[in-house]
């Protein structure tokens, strides 16, 4: 699709970004395990371009059991050992950490409410919030929404979810539909 208008972010030519932007990105999802996997690289994107964890995704869920939050909640000392020396993922101690202890929270949140995604879903209402940008500017970083999810996120003991990285998965997962007005995407 060479022919289409995009997201400023997924024009620039590159296939990665522009397989992710159409297939994925603003796409609603449930799904109790990709919940988890785009929260977690949501949090190892923090200080990095979302294109280096797009290159990785295959890393990491390679190193994180394809994400099912019952095998990456096991994950122990020498675990972390073995994946901070692991080039596929992004080596940092509190990203790995968090997600091995973010594992819990799912399963948690799980045995608490029936499913990760109904818990998050709440939050908007279970329907996605559409918003009608013309532009990438526009675009908030944080709103009420994810300041809310983000609180509640750290009040259940979930780790690197700032408000940020809160609107950034929100959008990830279609919670929110973000693409521009002039985007082939938008509400689609």
């Amino acid at each position: 699709m060479t022919n289409v208008t995009r997201c400023e972010w997924a024009a620039g030519g590159d296939e990665l970004m522009a397989a992710y932007h159409d297939d994925e990105w603003g796409v609603p999802s449930h799904d109790d395990r990709h919940l988890f996997e785009m929260l977690t690289l949501e949090g190892a994107q923090a200080g990095l371009s979302w294109s280096t964890i797009l290159r990785k995704r295959e890393g990491y869920r390679r190193a994180f059991a394809g994400f099912e939050p019952q095998v990456v909640a096991r994950l122990a000392g020498k675990d972390v050992e073995r994946l901070l020396a692991d080039p596929e993922i992004v080596r940092n101690r509190l990203k790995v950490e968090s997600t091995i202890a973010n594992a819990g929270r799912v399963l948690e949140a799980q045995a608490e409410l029936g499913s990760f995604g109904a818990y998050l879903w709440a939050f908007v209402d279970g329907a996605p919030m559409i918003n009608a940008w013309r532009t990438m500017s526009e675009l908030p970083a944080e709103t009420e929404v994810s300041r809310a999810l983000s609180k509640d996120l750290k009040r259940r003991g979930f780790r690197f979810v700032g408000p940020t990285v809160c609107y950034a998965f929100m959008q990830t997962v279609g919670m929110v539909d973000d693409h521009t007005v002039d985007c082939f995407r938008r509400s689609r």
